[in-house]
């Protein structure tokens, strides 16, 4: 993996160097996020700095598939879906798109990738080999625009997105590499470099955020990649569900309960439990703590999964019992006034 480090130091410089352009843009064309009643931040900050990932990713990959050093069937799955979900996201940065046009993008974006990469998967059971047909892969498509989306909830303090998109990238990277997937690995590293030169300006506290461009693109990115991977090696299926638990459980728990109690889910609020952690303890604080989570507890049990494939669904469960706990104790979905 030594010929990737010319490649992951490109997408690093490229993105940090457009980050700094993209947010002179940003502040130019006014498109700031300002402070309301619903925000988690206290200062007129610009957005939309997602955009110099997309650009570091995508020239890299494209310079790599030219050279000869990329898996052409990966990146016309990838490359379309992403840069489509990308494109509305950047859309909704300048100007509102209706919520039914941005999810009908995903599910044609989701869609084009599945068919390139193929399936359905094969989840391993305690049982043996789950597989039942295009009902599985219906799921499974569901299941990414699901992630995709939740990505963007999640992207709400300074750090956060950018932060777990790159663990989860170098962990599913470590297990592409066990499993010989040179190619989903190196798109995944190359990635990984392209959120870190952003992360670079929007560690807290934050000096552009990413908006939709890059937090839908993220989500499509990591949802592809995954699915590629674990279509491969279905060994690793329930490693990939572990890595993104601490997303999944806060923004499913946030939703359930939001659409529970007849609030409009689809509607801009801080009622996450990451918002509400972080109205206690600031923004550096939980992305730190959520950091030591995906170090600390999520990525060890991600490799017990992997050495033991027939239990991994018993795993993926404990590892995500006091997430889903922790959700639940900081409010997650609750009422805005409790804090």
């Amino acid at each position: 993996m030594t010929d990737l480090l010319l490649p992951m130091l490109s997408a690093f410089i490229v993105a940090l160097v457009m980050t700094g352009l993209v947010r002179r843009y940003a502040l130019a064309r006014r498109l700031v996020d300002v402070p309301n009643a619903r925000s988690s931040h206290q200062l007129s900050t610009p957005r939309g700095g997602g955009l110099a990932i997309v650009v570091g990713f995508a020239c890299i990959l494209v310079v790599q598939a030219v050279g000869g050093r990329a898996d052409t069937q990966l990146l016309i799955a990838v490359l379309p879906a992403v840069l489509g979900v990308a494109a509305v996201g950047f859309m909704d940065d300048h100007q509102h798109v209706a919520a039914r046009v941005r999810i009908a993008v995903h599910v044609v974006a989701i869609a084009w990738a599945l068919y390139w990469i193929g399936g359905p998967l094969a989840i391993p059971w305690p049982s043996g080999v789950l597989s039942i047909g295009w009902p599985l892969k219906l799921f499974a498509m569901l299941a990414m625009v699901w992630f995709l989306n939740l990505f963007n909830f999640m992207d709400g303090i300074d750090g956060i997105a950018a932060s777990e998109a790159i663990f989860i990238a170098c962990s599913g990277a470590w297990l592409a590499t066990t499993s010989g997937q040179i190619g989903v690995a190196s798109a995944l590293l190359i990635l990984a470099a392209a959120v870190l030169g952003f992360l670079a300006w929007n560690w807290p506290p934050a000096k552009i955020f990413m908006g939709d461009v890059g937090s839908g693109f993220l989500g499509a990115a990591l949802g592809i990649l995954g699915y590629a991977a674990a279509f491969a090696d279905n060994l690793t299926l329930w490693s990939w569900v572990i890595l993104v638990a601490v997303f999944v459980a806060d923004a499913t728990t946030t939703l359930i309960r939001r659409f529970v109690r007849r609030d409009r889910w689809y509607e801009a609020h801080r009622s996450h439990a990451y918002q509400r952690a972080a109205r206690r303890w600031g923004h550096l604080r939980v992305t730190v703590a959520v950091v030591l989570i995906n170090l600390l507890w999520l990525l060890p049990m991600a490799l017990l999964a992997l050495a033991a494939p027939s239990s991994g669904v018993f795993i993926a469960l404990l590892a995500y019992m006091p997430l889903l706990g922790l959700a639940a104790w900081l409010g997650a979905g609750t009422a805005e006034n409790r804090e």
